[in-house]
């Protein structure tokens, strides 16, 4: 039985058992912390490791700038794709109309992050704190600069490149451990989330999670579809078979990060993208391509304006979309992002900060959503580079 059958049964069993017999739920509940502790444990030294050994097999500086180029390119169009999915079925939907909401209150504002803020972040004063706190992106820019250093030091530096090609190895063999763990803690997390919201308490919001859940579908099927179909001439119906496993812990994680060994794993191993481009693409992706925050911004900056009846013009239209756009980089690696973006695109807007409420109650369920359309946006610019690169395994891709 495949992976993927055997996490999907996990869901199931954990939506009854969530449904049906909650009041089990706090003892299976750990479980579901352990999988997400042993997967959080794979992240540093994975990343680290693997970005390491993409770095000096890359020992091409024109062809790390290509890279760098073609990849942020590609986060950054369909993150604009993305966001404009939200508001055209943020519209169409209507979620928020008839709620005849009154603002009230002072209204909070949030200031973006400065670009030079952004830029100096960048390179950790300290590395090992880096790697402590869970800073993804200092993270990459310090392995970059090792790998980097590795190469330029020649034959001196030929026994740590093989010290850091050892440790990836090992780390992707621990990697298999804890996957092969995750029907189970599948299981235990949605159980958790099933017994603490309840269905009845998620239908008076359902026409919102209705909107997210038809935005991360048609982004994920239609755009990224196209994009491999197009750009990489490829199989679709191949890539999305290939990623499910990596789907369905983003789905029950809510994390991109914490899913990135599964994202790592499948893209490598079930759709043949070279290790050199995986270990760049996906780490990065994993902190700055938020295209499911952004089908979440266009949503509920509808649902909000609709429910306090407020008209919002093209130019706030725009505004919206540019500062999603640009919040999506500034914000990366910050706990609790898709709701701090809301707020920094309420606030551009003159949208009630109040109406942050209504959303953060069914949050979870929503990032659920959000979280797999990033894993996936990120697999698919990690397959499109690899395949522009000719470094793409088409037999493991399309045996998939």
């Amino acid at each position: 039985m495949k992976l993927w059958t055997k996490i999907l049964i996990g869901m199931i069993v954990g939506v009854v058992v969530g449904a049906f017999v909650p009041a089990v739920v706090p003892y299976v509940s750990p479980v579901g912390t352990l999988f997400i502790n042993a997967i959080k444990m794979l992240i540093v030294p994975l990343v680290f490791a693997s970005l390491v050994t993409g770095m000096t097999s890359m020992d091409d500086v024109k062809k790390l700038g290509r890279i760098s180029f073609k990849t942020i390119s590609i986060y950054l169009t369909t993150t604009v794709i993305a966001i404009s999915i939200g508001l055209i079925i943020g519209e169409l939907l209507q979620p928020g109309a008839g709620m005849n909401l009154a603002a009230a209150g002072e209204q909070v504002t949030k200031e973006a992050p400065s670009l030079a803020n952004t830029l100096t972040g960048l390179i950790p004063k300290n590395p090992i704190d880096a790697m402590v706190k869970g800073n993804i992106l200092q993270i990459i820019v310090f392995a970059i600069f090792v790998g980097l250093s590795i190469n330029f030091a020649g034959e001196k530096g030929a026994p740590v490149k093989s010290f850091f090609e050892s440790l990836a190895e090992v780390m992707y063999s621990m990697t298999s451990i804890v996957m092969a763990c995750a029907p189970y803690g599948v299981a235990a997390l949605i159980a958790k989330v099933v017994a603490q919201y309840g269905l009845d308490a998620l239908l008076p919001l359902a026409k919102i999670i209705c909107a997210m859940y038809l935005g991360a579908i048609v982004h994920i099927f239609f755009t990224y579809g196209s994009y491999v179909t197009t750009i990489g001439r490829l199989n679709p119906v191949k890539f999305f078979r290939g990623i499910v496993d990596a789907q369905m812990v983003a789905f029950s994680t809510s994390s991109s990060a914490g899913t990135l060994p599964a994202t790592i794993r499948c893209t490598e191993k079930n759709l043949g993208v070279s290790p050199s481009i995986s270990s760049f693409v996906l780490p990065l992706g994993a902190t700055i391509n938020m295209d499911g925050t952004a089908i979440y911004q266009g949503v509920c900056a509808l649902f909000i304006a609709q429910a306090y009846n407020i008209d919002l013009t093209l130019g706030n239209i725009v505004t919206i979309m540019l500062t999603g756009t640009l919040a999506s980089i500034g914000t990366a690696g910050v706990p609790g992002a898709g709701l701090i973006m809301l707020s920094l695109i309420l606030s551009s807007v003159g949208l009630p900060m109040e109406g942050i409420a209504l959303i953060a109650g069914i949050d979870r369920v929503l990032d659920m959503a959000r979280t797999t359309v990033n894993i996936s946006g990120d697999a698919m610019t990690a397959v499109l580079v690899s395949r522009t690169e000719n470094e793409l395994n088409e037999e493991v891709y399309n045996a998939s």
